[in-house]
C-alpha cells in the first residue's frame, strides 16, 4: 500500500536536492510527476503463523528479525529471499529483539520468566548459535536490549526487588554481567517495560541509553549517559494507569532530540496522546500537537533526517516531518516494528509473517 509521501514533501523535510545533484545519504527527487515511488512492500517471509516483534536492519539488503516459535530469518537480497537462521532447539521461545552488527554477527533476545529470557549469539550469519545467557532469576523478565558498538551494550529487565535490572556486555555479548543497581530510581507500582517492539531500551552515540515504560499511573522514559550506571526517571503524556498502557518504543535521532509512542495495546482501545518529544535527551517531554490516532509500538528516524520519522503499529503507519510535533496516517498495515540504515534502508515487521522495506 502507498505511502503517499510526495518527493516535494520529502525533499523539504531532508533537505534533498535535483537527482543529478544527489550525493551518498540524499533521497534523489527522481519523478518529474512530483511523486516520489515510496511505499511499503511486502517480502515473502514464508512463515505466515509467526509474528517478527525483533528487527534489526543493516542496510537496504541485509536486514534479520526475530520472532515466535524461536524464529529468525535473515535475507541479504533485500527479502526476495529468506534463510531461516534459527536457533536450535529454540521453538519454544518468544523472541523479541535482535540487534545486527552485519550480516554475519548478531545478537537475539527470548523474554520470559526466570530461564525463558535468554540471549543467543551468532558469528557466521545465523548457521550456529551459541547460548550466552540463560536468566537464573525467577523474578527477572527481559525485555529489551540494545548495542552502543560491536562490543558495548545492555539488555533491561522489568523490576526485581523495586527496581529495573540492567544486564551489561562488554565483548558483543558473547558474556554478560548484572549492573549494580544503586543507580537505578526506584519502579512505580505496577511499571514494567514492554516487549512489543525491540525498542523499549534504546541508545545513541556511545554512552547515552533511554528505557521506556508504562503499565504505573503515569508512563516515563529513563535516561542514562554513562552506559546504565545511573539514571533519571521522566514523566510523559502518554497516558498510563493499566497494565496495557504506557510508552513503549522510543528513538532518538542524536543524543537530544528523541520521539517516544506508546497508548493501548488492545484492539479498538482508544489510545490518546500517543506520541512525545524531547529535544533535550529526555529531561523534559511535551506531547505532539496533533499524535498518531492509534496505539503505536515502533518508530524510527529517516536516515539524515532532523524532521523525517515513521510510527508503526497493528493499524498502520503515520508519518511526522516535523520532528514528531503532528502525525498523519499513511498506510493501514500491521507492523510492529521499524528499522531505518544510513542507506535508506527501512523495514517494518510484524504479525502473520509480515516484513516489508520502504520503498523510494
Amino acid at each position: 500500500m502507498a505511502v503517499g509521501l510526495s518527493a516535494a514533501a520529502v525533499a523539504a523535510a531532508l533537505g534533498t536536492v535535483p537527482a543529478q545533484a544527489a550525493g551518498p545519504g540524499v533521497i534523489p527527487v527522481v519523478e518529474e510527476s512530483g511523486h516520489a515511488p515510496s511505499e511499503w512492500r511486502l517480502k515473502d517471509t514464508g512463515v505466515p503463523d509467526v509474528r517478527f516483534r525483533g528487527l534489526a536492519a543493516v542496510n537496504r539488503h541485509t536486514a534479520w528479525v526475530a520472532g515466535s516459535k524461536g524464529t529468525v530469518l535473515r535475507t541479504a537480497d533485500g527479502g526476495r529471499t529468506w534463510a531461516d537462521v534459527s536457533p536450535p532447539g529454540a521453538g519454544e521461545l518468544e523472541f523479541r529483539d535482535i540487534e545486527a552488527f552485519d550480516g554475519r554477527r548478531a545478537v537475539v533476545l527470548a523474554i520470559g520468566e526466570g530461564e525463558a529470557s535468554r540471549t543467543y549469539r551468532t558469528e557466521d550469519g545465523g548457521r550456529t548459535w551459541k547460548e550466552t545467557f540463560r536468566n537464573p532469576d525467577p523474578k527477572a523478565f527481559y525485555d529489551c536490549l540494545t548495542f552502543f558498538d560491536h562490543r558495548n551494550g545492555l539488555a533491561m529487565s522489568d523490576p526485581v526487588d523495586g527496581k529495573y535490572r540492567i544486564l551489561s556486555t562488554a565483548d558483543g555479548g558473547k558474556s554478560w554481567k548484572v549492573l549494580p543497581n544503586k543507580g537505578m530510581p526506584e519502579a512505580l507500582p505496577g511499571e514494567a517495560g514492554f516487549a512489543a517492539s525491540g525498542q523499549c531500551l534504546v541508545s545513541n552515540g556511545s554512552r547515552d541509553v533511554w528505557l521506556a515504560t508504562g503499565g504505573a499511573s503515569r508512563g516515563r522514559v529513563l535516561h542514562s549517559a554513562d552506559r546504565g550506571l545511573t539514571w533519571r526517571a521522566t514523566d510523559l503524556s502518554i497516558p498510563a494507569g493499566d497494565p496495557a498502557r504506557g510508552v513503549f518504543g522510543v528513538a532518538f535521532r542524536d543524543r537530544t532530540h528523541g520521539i517516544a509512542v506508546g497508548g493501548d495495546y488492545r484492539a479498538g482501545q482508544a489510545s490518546p496522546d500517543a506520541a512525545a518529544i524531547t529535544a533535550d535527551g529526555g529531561r523534559t517531554w511535551r506531547r505532539s500537537a496533533t499524535p498518531p490516532a492509534e496505539y503505536r509500538s515502533g518508530v524510527a528516524w529517516l536516515p539524515g533526517s532532523r524532521s523525517v520519522a515513521l510510527s508503526v503499529g497493528p493499524t498502520g503507519t503515520d508519518v511526522t516531518l516535523n520532528a514528531g510535533r503532528s502525525w498523519r496516517k499513511i498506510d493501514g498495515g500491521s507492523y510492529d516494528t521499524v528499522d531505518c540504515t544510513a542507506d535508506f534502508g527501512c523495514w517494518a515487521a510484524g504479525e502473520k509473517g509480515r516484513v516489508a522495506r520502504l520503498e523510494f
